[in-house]
């Protein structure tokens, strides 16, 4: 008897659920369907963008966009020789200024500030400027270095570069020590080293490969940027000063400046120079993860 009702409870039990399964079965099909279209699409927008890019930049490209200035207006020939040397200057020098703001204000919120009021604040606004608009950031350097020094300047171009990185090495340096494990620490301070060493000598050289993918990204972002520059560095047609003094050229606004230009040699070099940065930008990602990929399998 007691099998008979056991038997009759699970039979009888499972035909509303079929009824529910299907529907959402149908559902789940419906939402994959709809994700792999628009994936598809967004993937085939930016496959096209690649593909012009190539086709139309690898037409500009020759040895004398790497050893010629760039060329005056009506002129033929020239390079973007001096555009790419400033954009190196202007980028190292915003890296050299973040990295060291960006690392110790990321240690303080993951190793002191933790949950305090002022850590608090702090990712607040460094939040508020990972999100914030770059030309808001180059009004700012324009007002605070531009217009008192006299004139635009590669330091006004970096710092404004500098500005940008530092939320991208904060956030990337506090996440990958957040990812050491407590016991290291634990064990730094059990053999009496201060907590500075413990930092230095444990946490940091834990978090290494993290750390240094947060500045190569951060390298990778300020590395294409326009607006900003348009208010501090500007721009040149001939090779800046080695004090950094007056307009110095780089790729970004060349880049701006030369696609509107009546004239098909500087649409050339606008299209190489795309060219340049994108495949240069795209180097640093694939080291970015290399590295990143590398700590996670140590």
């Amino acid at each position: 008897m007691d099998t008979a009702v056991y038997s009759h409870t699970t039979t009888a039990a499972p035909a509303p659920w079929g009824r529910v399964r299907r529907s959402r079965h149908v559902a789940d099909r419906a939402l994959k369907i709809i994700c792999t279209l628009f994936t598809a699409l967004g993937a085939f927008v930016l496959g096209w963008i690649l593909l012009m890019l190539l086709v139309e930049g690898i037409g500009g490209l020759s040895p004398a966009v790497f050893l010629e200035t760039t060329p005056g207006p009506g002129t033929e020939g020239g390079g973007i020789a001096n555009a790419i040397v400033g954009s190196l200057v202007l980028t190292v020098l915003g890296i050299v200024v973040a990295t060291p703001v960006g690392v110790l204000a990321g240690t303080y919120l993951a190793e002191y500030g933790k949950n305090s009021t002022l850590a608090t604040v702090i990712r607040f606004v460094n939040d508020i400027l990972l999100a914030a608009p770059s030309i808001l950031i180059g009004l700012f350097v324009y007002m605070l270095m531009v217009q008192p020094m006299g004139g635009y300047s590669g330091w006004a171009g970096g710092v404004a570069l500098a500005i940008i990185a530092v939320p991208v090495i904060v956030r990337s340096t506090e996440d990958m020590l957040r990812l050491v494990p407590g016991s290291l620490r634990e064990a730094g301070a059990a053999l009496g080293a201060p907590m500075s060493t413990v930092i230095v000598k444990i946490s940091w050289k834990a978090a290494r490969a993290g750390m240094v993918t947060g500045v190569i990204l951060a390298t990778a972002r300020i590395a294409g940027e326009t607006a900003p520059l348009l208010f501090t560095a500007l721009n040149n047609t001939f090779w800046f000063s080695p004090n950094l003094m007056g307009g110095v050229s780089n790729l970004p606004v060349t880049i701006y400046q030369f696609a509107l230009a009546p004239y098909e040699n500087w649409r050339q070099l606008a299209w190489a120079g795309a060219l340049i940065i994108t495949l240069s930008i795209l180097a640093l990602s694939i080291v970015a993860r290399l590295l990143l990929k590398k700590d996670k399998v140590r």
